[in-house]
């Protein structure tokens, strides 16, 4: 039943949920009696722009989110003050000039990654010490600023007569108010993210609400509900394998709703307690986990194509867990309950390298876990796109490179080879084993690669011009002699956006290339890519796979079957569908 609380990074995450259960109880308690809750949620997300700029100028994302409150607390304080102005139109103005500079510096400036992701929908599976501390600060700050300051809101916000004699009318106060909850919104937002951080700060003390009028017992019960509610989040994350941030903002739904439709009702406050625990009784039931103990090699492999590589060397001597799933875009990925779970019994995990599993090193550490990263990118012998200089060198740990090395037939050597060593020297006794699956496998590379180049060169090179939907294709284009002339999100991620200037550039080249084709990616939204081809007359029909596999049950299941329909739809795009590639003639 509590299994779950016994992995290290559940327990930090519960640490984290009881410190900020404080703040955000004896803070939302203020937010909810003085209208506040539109507040508390832009602030969170107007911290975006804040976001970016720590991602890409590499300071601590905290600081960034900070900083942009501190800019929108005033900003809103400011504009508030007209007598014209809402305070909510004050709020929404501000809310959406930030959004505004956040998106622009996103796309246009630093093409940012996978980091603010997180930092917008939370992960309490990757809490560290610097956010435990941020959120023991929030608590104490919360705790002093009760003491200090409520008699003033609680005055200011319901008798203005009490609020004069108290000298409690000033403005001051209300900027203190609006500057503790964006406090307690930023330290949130690693927890549940910007845009659930409601879940914590709002909906609790909006549920408290419905049963006492108590200003005390309000800010002891949503503290209260915050923690339970944060709690059984957690544990049922675990269980049914669910984002963290997105369960329990589930539950703080679900629990605000039935109490107050008991109330409506006309039940007693013991039947919605009742209902509420039944309810989420009823959402775990069934659940459960478990792992088969059968003595074999324990490995985990974050992207689909390594988790390829690493099976066709394991075979059945290793107990493989893929963390990424196939046909998901690994630039917008979340940690899973699973994922850290599995490598916290791992002995090794092979990584892709680059930005595309940069996190693997935190849910190692947040796992609990002794396994040793191999990152296959660092060390394998890339030949780099054109735009480089077309040369080759070792990439070194930590160099910022195209990470998409796995769409060169070369490098995919190089890794299996990597992937052999390090399983032998875990398992020596099935070394001869790993051994020949990797020869085995390795042949049929080579074969491929062979006929992906006969096929190519029969297209003639004014033909061989692409654009596809991002910068995933370059060293596949560098090896078999194909151009790309542009990309509809020029980026090495998918999360960047391109501007309206950008797409003008871009359906220009392709008019003036005659490219034939667009290619949209099997992960990525068709809809940019389609736009395009409308305006210049070219084809979007034929898909690539740039970041991951296909599902199960398609022709891109595994790394050699991508390269195939890769290939194949790349010559049928080019030459207008008058050819194909035959892999069936050897």
């Amino acid at each position: 039943m509590l299994e779950p609380f016994t992995l290290p990074f559940v327990q930090e995450g519960l640490l984290e949920i009881l410190l900020l259960s404080v703040a955000a109880g004896l803070i939302g308690t203020w937010v909810v009696l003085r209208g506040l809750s539109f507040y508390s949620h832009a602030i969170g997300t107007a911290a975006f722009p804040g976001l970016v700029l720590a991602d890409g100028l590499g300071f601590p994302a905290a600081l960034g989110a900070f900083g942009m409150a501190a800019v929108f607390t005033g900003l809103s304080s400011l504009i508030g003050r007209s007598a014209r102005t809402a305070t909510d139109s004050a709020t929404a103005l501000v809310l959406v000039a930030c959004l505004a500079a956040g998106v622009i510096l996103a796309s246009d400036v630093f093409n940012s990654g996978a980091n603010i992701d997180t930092l917008l929908f939370g992960s309490l599976l990757a809490i560290g010490t610097n956010d435990l501390l941020l959120a023991g600060a929030a608590a104490l700050v919360s705790v002093v600023s009760v003491a200090v300051f409520s008699h003033h809101s609680l005055a200011k916000g319901f008798d203005s007569e009490s609020a004069h004699s108290l000298r409690s009318s000033s403005g001051v106060f209300d900027v203190v108010l609006l500057a503790v909850v964006a406090f307690t919104v930023v330290a949130a937002l690693n927890a549940v993210g910007a845009l659930l951080v409601a879940a914590l700060i709002v909906i609790p003390a909006a549920t408290v609400r419905m049963l006492t009028s108590r200003v005390s017992t309000m800010q002891a019960g949503s503290v209260l509900l915050v923690a339970v509610e944060g709690t059984a989040g957690l544990w049922l994350c675990v269980k049914t394998n669910a984002p963290p941030g997105a369960t329990i903002a589930v539950i703080s739904g679900v629990v605000f709703a039935v109490v107050a439709t008991v109330r409506v009702l006309g039940r007693t406050r013991f039947a919605a307690v009742a209902f509420a625990a039944l309810g989420l009784v009823f959402l775990a039931g069934g659940c459960g986990s478990g792992t088969s103990e059968d003595g074999s090699l324990r490995v985990a492999a974050t992207t689909t194509q390594v988790s390829d590589f690493v099976s066709e060397v394991g075979g059945d001597r290793i107990d493989l867990t893929g963390i990424l799933q196939p046909n998901t875009d690994p630039h917008e990925y979340e940690p899973r309950p699973s994922d850290v779970a599995s490598v916290a019994d791992a002995q090794i995990v092979f990584a892709s390298g680059g930005h595309l599993d940069e996190w693997v090193g935190a849910i190692v550490d947040d796992s609990g876990s002794d396994a040793a990263i191999v990152d296959l990118g660092a060390g394998v012998p890339v030949k780099l796109a054109e735009g480089d200089g077309g040369h080759e060198h070792t990439v070194a740990a930590g160099e910022e490179t195209d990470p998409h090395w796995w769409h060169d037939a070369s490098n995919v050597e190089a890794a299996v080879r990597e992937i052999q060593a390090n399983l032998s020297k875990a398992e020596p006794a099935d070394a001869r084993y790993f051994s020949r699956n990797a020869d085995r496998y390795l042949t049929q590379v080579k074969s491929l690669d062979r006929q992906i180049r006969r096929c190519i060169d029969a297209v003639p090179p004014s033909e061989r011009v692409i654009v596809t939907d991002h910068d995933a294709f370059g060293y596949f284009t560098h090896r078999y002699g194909v151009t790309a002339v542009g990309t509809v999100i020029p980026a090495l991620t998918t999360e960047a956006q391109p501007s309206a200037g950008d797409l003008a550039d871009l359906e220009d080249t392709i008019r003036e290339q005659d490219v034939k084709a667009v290619f949209p990616e099997s992960s990525v939204s068709a809809k940019l890519a389609e736009a395009v081809a409308r305006d210049t007359g070219a084809s979007t029909e034929d898909t690539l796979y740039g970041d991951t596999l296909g599902p199960e049950d398609s022709d891109a299941s595994t790394w050699i079957g991508m390269e195939k329909a890769n290939a194949d739809n790349l010559v049928r795009g080019m030459t207008g569908g008058r050819r194909g590639c035959d892999f069936n003639a050897g």
